[in-house]
């Protein structure tokens, strides 16, 4: 059974962009630049924000972050994203969620220029991965493709099951899986809520992705013999983090398993950083 290990690889990925990072600004170019939007006090967002501008920091990206009281009115947000739109240091830029209630998210996320949209919320990125055109993946989505690259576990020609069909995992992947590309060509089911007999769909899945955000929900006798198990889920529970699939007993049958914590979630914000690299080569060519 191979334990892909998400962390190892996150590094891996973080030392690769520090290296190219130091390479180009040893020739004059300007360093890549993040900034953050965080609105209000919610902890799990200032922790989430707190890892990210450590991350950026250790990879060479310079983080500008943007923490504004809870009572922020729209049109300040919105202004505030119009003028890092306009800054020629910002590559990137993120928007912590969730915003506080009275704020439109949908609204904020359109007004962030898509060519600094690292996130890859924006539809015109998400129309740009559903035709098949470059442009920013979703980072947790993109951190799970990674995976399988690095772990050379190719889904193409098998059956990929992926239980949860949100916008900012489920829907992205099952792009990314059925794309014409190098670690896609999948047959893909999009399961959610309503499908029926959700245990023989993931029993028919080589590829199982869980995305529901359900603890060990997920059980050994809902999953096929010698399957790759991708747990994007990360549940708080009692004696601490676990994910969608009931690990230790899960990991007895398959051929491959992420573990929680340590699989996908290291991912996620080594690919922030992949894509805000990105955008600063475009910004910078």
């Amino acid at each position: 059974m191979i334990l892909i290990d998400g962390k190892e690889t996150a590094h891996t990925v973080r030392a690769e962009l520090r290296a190219e990072i130091t390479s180009a600004c040893s020739r004059g170019v300007r360093v890549p630049g993040l900034a953050v939007i965080l609105v209000g006090n919610d902890a799990a967002s200032q922790v989430y924000v707190r890892n990210k501008i450590r991350a950026c920091a250790e990879v060479g990206i310079a983080s500008f972050a943007h923490r504004l009281p809870a009572h922020t009115s729209q049109q300040e947000l919105m202004a505030l994203i119009q003028r890092l739109n306009a800054a020629s240091e910002v590559d990137g830029i993120l928007l912590q969620l969730p915003l506080p209630a009275g704020l439109d998210t949908h609204a904020c996320l359109l007004a962030i220029d898509p060519a600094k949209d690292v996130d890859g919320f924006h539809p015109e990125n998400v129309g740009r991965l559903s035709l098949g055109l470059p442009g920013f993946i979703s980072c947790t989505p993109a951190g799970v493709m990674e995976l399988l690259r690095r772990y050379n576990l190719s889904p193409a020609g098998r059956k990929a099951v992926i239980v949860g069909r949100s916008d900012i995992v489920g829907k992205p992947l099952a792009l990314l899986l059925a794309r014409q590309a190098e670690y896609g060509n999948a047959t893909v089911t999009l399961c959610h809520s309503q499908t029926a007999d959700l245990a023989a769909e993931c029993r028919s899945a080589d590829f199982l992705f869980l995305a529901l955000g359900r603890p060990r929900f997920i059980t050994a006798d809902m999953v096929r013999q010698g399957a790759v198990v991708i747990d994007v889920g990360i549940n708080r529970v009692a004696d601490g983090l676990c994910g969608d699939a009931d690990f230790t007993e899960v990991s007895k049958k398959v051929r491959a398993i992420t573990p929680v914590p340590g699989g996908v979630g290291p991912m996620t914000i080594a690919m922030l950083l992949r894509n805000t690299v990105q955008a600063w080569r475009q910004h910078t060519a």
